[in-house]
């Protein structure tokens, strides 16, 4: 992926403009390789197991330069273990909340926080 010098000072300006140290500018890139599925075969063509792997490799190589903190929408759905850390110390109580107000998890799309504390759990 290109970024034209136009683009590239509007995203430095707007990168400087940004209210804190963990906020962030997100730049996703969804051209399709030729190794890749035809787009018939998946339900959402970008979704290739190739790119997966390589952003998964990216990410362990970039840990120790991250914080520490996670995002619920930017985990796919095997990374349970990360939820707890995305939420910090609200985590516990959101789990009370979830138990009282959603105890059989009917709201459990994409990452969300489980009404038992068990990881894994349904």
């Amino acid at each position: 992926m290109e970024l034209s010098d136009q683009t590239t000072g509007f995203l430095l300006d707007a990168i400087r403009q940004l209210p804190g140290p963990e906020c962030e500018i997100f730049i996703g890139s969804h051209r399709v390789r030729g190794d890749c599925p035809p787009a018939g075969r998946l339900a959402f063509r970008h979704d290739c197991a190739r790119p997966l792997a390589r952003a998964r490799q990216l990410f362990e190589a970039a840990k120790s330069y991250a914080a520490g903190t996670a995002h619920v929408n930017f985990m796919p759905e095997d990374e349970v273990d990360r939820v707890e850390a995305a939420y910090g110390s609200n985590y516990h109580r959101l789990v009370e909340v979830k138990r009282r107000y959603d105890p059989q998890n009917l709201f459990r799309v994409n990452q969300n926080v489980r009404p038992i504390e068990e990881r894994g759990a349904a």
